[in-house]
């Protein structure tokens, strides 16, 4: 069972303390990229470029996004979203929105809406300052290619501090922010037996990579930490490292 199977058993498990029927209705819509992060928000941030999108719940007037490549809409109860398919990732999307929603909605998860407009490009400053706050100054590998995040960490920690991760084969080999990009498939344990700390994106939750890389982090015995808002939810049940500066 992964970690998104095991977070539903303890949302079912906390909707049942609270009270929380089974018939209540959530609704999910797919945001637009101005919606999401905001007109002003850099071009070069991937949900501007259209290649992500960010799906969002609504629970009781409370909101919950995810980042996802597999984008839908959707409506039901809490019953069906506690019943949908985890091997699909555009339901895991789904039920990860619903997840952050429902959650925030009893007070056990805060940050689930992604920042806007000028913050994106802001939280990678403040992000790296809270990663030197809380683990010090060391080598940081960073999976999954976020330019504001790796600028504040190339320039709190220096590009010799700094290695980074990413799926897409647009941009592995490219340079950016002085640091060459590695292949996200073939070079994850190199960018573990180097760095000292992992930060990674949360939107690994969705596509079903989380597990690998907790595993992968614990056997090293390193610490892993995530960013962003997609994760708030899981992070809250299960004592996952999270900084997310900005998310509302």
């Amino acid at each position: 069972m992964d970690i998104l199977q095991c977070s539903r058993e303890k949302l079912r498990h906390v909707c049942a303390e609270c009270g929380l029927s089974p018939e209540l209705s959530l609704a999910v819509r797919c945001l637009t990229p101005d919606e999401a992060i905001g007109r002003d928000a850099d071009s070069e941030f991937v949900i501007k470029k259209g290649l992500e999108r960010m799906v969002e719940a609504v629970f009781d007037g409370v909101r919950g996004q995810a980042f996802t490549d597999q984008p839908g809409n959707w409506q039901g109860t809490l019953g069906e979203l506690l019943s949908l398919d985890l091997t699909d990732i555009g339901q895991r999307a789904i039920f990860t929105a619903g997840l952050n929603a429902v959650l925030r909605r009893i007070g056990h998860a805060q940050g689930t809406i992604h920042c806007l407009n000028e913050e994106p490009k802001r939280c990678g400053e403040e992000l790296a300052r809270q990663m030197r706050a809380r683990f010090g100054s060391c080598r940081y590998g960073l999976i999954g290619l976020q330019p504001a995040i790796l600028k504040g960490l190339t320039e709190e920690f220096g590009t010799q501090g700094v290695r980074v991760l990413d799926l897409n084969p647009d941009n592995i080999g490219q340079i950016r922010s002085g640091v060459q990009i590695w292949d996200g498939e073939q070079d994850l344990q190199r960018l573990i037996d180097w760095c000292d700390v992992g930060l990674a994106t949360g939107s690994t939750i969705v596509n079903g990579s989380l597990d690998n890389l907790l595993a992968r982090f614990e056997a090293a015995s390193k610490p892993l930490a995530f960013f962003g808002n997609t994760i708030a939810g899981t992070a809250a049940l299960n004592n996952l490292q999270r900084v997310c500066p900005f998310g509302a």
